[in-house]
């Protein structure tokens, strides 16, 4: 198999960008140059967020956590913070943000906002031109006190976003020419913790890891770059898990972590709520080895030779970093984030994609952004929305027993998963309120008329992305043969299960469709049953080959691109997640490095976990 190898050069580069200017502390801020009298305020940073919600979900390609106005067509609450100016006076304001629809040319400018200094709007509106992240002209304002209020007005309620806020004296001069929020790594933060384990991600693969690690004695840090735990299985996300937990076969044991952080013991029948996230962190922090990081976001990584030391953290909120270091490592995090910056090997696909072919004949599963309408007891109304999809009720499935636009609301198939996230995010929510336009204003029979929209998910759930190489690579036909394997632990109860454009929809936008379909790239009656576990996935695919202190869990384990299909269902993934838990405690009883307890422990960890 070709792998795509990351320099981390590269991926530092294009992360840590000096420019000049300090992000100021949204109560008190700080001047961004001795040659510039000037305050850069990070939206992240406000006091009071209102009712914008804080998106994390792009910090790695465009540079920063920002406030996004999600209210489904209904202006939402202000965004407020008090901020301190070095000194009254006249200042220039900018403010970084984008017409988030003007990539398509699209008419309207949904993203529309102000802001306010002291209650006053400036006069210009924000968020209504320019296809990319940019600095939009605010004006001179007079400023008569050094402290003031702002607040972030949104005026539609349709997905305005802010990402920071520049004050200058400097009045006829531009605003940084580049993205503002450079997180620069520094010793002079507070200073560093050190564990046993370090696990990056907090979906069910993380918590699962940290729970077994924890319980074992060791000392295990957990950090989550949302302030809520559950990964795809949160109540930002909505995706019920989906696999099976036998409790007899070869390992009895393993599943029991995920049946304790279950909400529902029949999960598939409903989604996680608020007070579902609540648990996931009650049984985190009843962990006295457990050390929680919610809202920290792995940003870089420090490595001796082929070892990784210690990642730094960026906290969204704040903005500050820190450093932890640890002997171990497990990368949970979806999207192979910690791993491509300390150099792993990793790939995309079915490999690196040369030309548009191969793109369309081994197309990526996509990002999901699921929604639901409920029925009310009067009609209500919906915004028309020209700048969304152009649909009919023709070009897309419309379920009124289920109430949900469900898995099937799927795009990215031929875009990159990472560099083009916020692109297919975006995608998905103009394909969401089209559909509900067509649905509401199109519709001449006004059957839908008490239909309202009640939810859409602006945190997508992403399948497919970066996948980690380790010392075996699983492949579909070690899933079709039922392949024994001597370190075979993780059961298998999911069909090579991958998502396709449907054949039926999408024909008026064959570029970038929005429904899939279930697509069985081999048909072979072998294929595992629900009711046929298969105890198959070898522990080789659950450490690096590169990086010799360094697990994985979750989808970017080291399969092939067909054999991720049925591994990639959360509980399937949370019992990985137990596997190198119980592999790290091996590792730190036999002070040994996780290749070695497959080559010298394994017998161990088979006691471990049968």
């Amino acid at each position: 198999m070709k792998t795509v190898m990351l320099s981390r050069r590269e991926m530092l580069k294009s992360f840590f960008t000096v420019f000049g200017c300090r992000v100021a502390g949204a109560a008190s801020g700080n001047p961004t140059s001795a040659g510039d009298p000037g305050l850069m305020v990070a939206a992240a940073g406000f006091d009071q967020t209102g009712g914008w919600l804080l998106d994390t979900q792009f910090i790695d390609t465009m540079g920063s956590p920002y406030l996004i106005a999600h209210g489904l067509g209904v202006p939402v609450a202000n965004a407020t913070s008090l901020v301190r100016l070095p000194h009254a006076g006249k200042w220039r304001v900018w403010v970084r943000t984008m017409d988030w629809v003007a990539r398509w040319k699209a008419f309207g400018a949904p993203g529309r906002f102000q802001l306010l200094i002291d209650r006053i709007p400036l006069k210009s509106t924000f968020g209504d031109s320019g296809s990319q992240w940019h600095w939009q002209d605010g004006g001179i304002v007079e400023i008569s006190k050094p402290e003031i209020t702002l607040a972030l007005h949104d005026l539609t309620g349709f997905n305005g976003r802010c990402e920071a806020i520049y004050f200058t004296q400097n009045l006829t001069t531009d605003p940084p020419a580049q993205r503002p929020l450079s997180f620069k790594v520094s010793s002079s933060n507070q200073p560093t913790q050190d564990f046993d384990l370090v696990v990056a991600g907090g979906g069910y693969a993380g918590m699962a890891a940290a729970l077994s690690a924890g319980r074992m004695g060791l000392k295990t840090a957990l950090v989550q770059n949302r302030p809520v735990l559950g990964g795809n299985a949160s109540s930002e996300i909505h995706v019920p898990p989906r696999g099976l937990m036998p409790e007899n076969g070869p390992y009895p044991r393993l599943g029991r972590l995920v049946r304790e952080l279950q909400f529902d013991q029949n999960v598939e029948s409903r989604l996680a709520v608020e007070t579902d996230d609540l648990h996931y962190e009650q049984v985190l922090r009843a962990e006295k080895n457990i050390h929680l990081f919610l809202s920290h976001h792995v940003c870089a990584a420090e490595t001796e030779g082929d070892r990784l030391t210690g990642l730094w953290m960026l906290d969204t909120h704040a903005g500050s970093q820190t450093l932890i270091t640890g002997r171990l490592f497990a990368d949970c995090t979806g999207h192979a984030t910690l791993g491509a910056l300390a150099g792993a090997e990793w790939v995309i696909g079915a490999g690196p994609v040369a030309n548009e072919q191969h793109r369309r004949e081994f197309p990526l599963m996509g990002m999901t952004n699921k929604w639901r309408w409920t029925w009310t007891d009067v009609p209500s109304a919906f915004p028309e929305t020209p700048w969304a999809l152009d649909l009919s009720l023709d070009d897309f499935p419309l379920h009124q027993a289920d109430l949900w636009g469900s898995w099937r609301w799927e795009s990215g198939f031929y875009r990159h998963p990472i560099d083009d996230l916020e692109y297919i995010r975006d995608w998905n929510l103009r394909a969401v309120f089209g559909a509900w336009n067509a649905v509401k204003n199109k519709e001449k029979s006004k059957a839908y008329a008490k239909a309202r929209l009640s939810g859409v998910a602006a945190i997508g759930g992403t399948r497919e992305s970066r996948r980690l190489i380790g010392d075996y690579v699983l492949t579909a036909e070690d899933i079709l043969n039922r392949s024994i394997f001597e370190d075979g632990f993780v059961p298998v109860s999911w069909y090579l299960d991958r998502h396709i454009p449907h054949r039926t929809y999408n024909r008026r936008y064959p570029d970038d469709p929005f429904i899939a379909e279930n697509w069985e790239s081999i048909k072979d009656t072998r294929r595992p049953r629900h009711s046929e576990p298969w105890w198959g996935i070898p522990y080789r695919c659950l450490y690096s080959r590169n990086i010799v202190n360094l697990f994985m869990a979750g989808r970017n384990i080291s399969t092939d691109y067909l054999a991720l299909g049925p591994v990639r269902v959360m509980r399937t993934c949370g019992m990985m997640g137990e596997v190198v838990g119980q592999a790290a405690a091996v590792c730190a009883d036999k002070k040994c490095l996780p290749r070695a307890v497959y080559q010298d422990h394994l017998q161990r960890l088979k006691q471990l976990l049968s």
